[in-house]
């Protein structure tokens, strides 16, 4: 069964198969611009901060 995806850059249909080259995108610029993005970093993962401050950095040795 043949699959089809949106392309996360400009949303197009893409059929996910071998013969589409830049899939999940539909075209090498859309390929370019998430690059682009990437590089930019505007694409983040939300952190949380650790809760007990003992988990921030390891202890250095003189404070044992």
């Amino acid at each position: 069964m043949t699959s089809v995806v949106n392309c996360p850059t400009c949303g197009k249909k893409v059929v996910w198969e071998p013969q589409a080259k830049f899939r999940p995108f539909c075209s090498e610029r859309c390929k370019q611009i998430d690059m682009g993005a990437w590089a930019a970093e505007k694409y983040t993962i939300p952190a949380e901060s650790p809760e007990d401050p003992s988990q921030e950095s390891p202890l250095d040795p003189t404070q044992r």
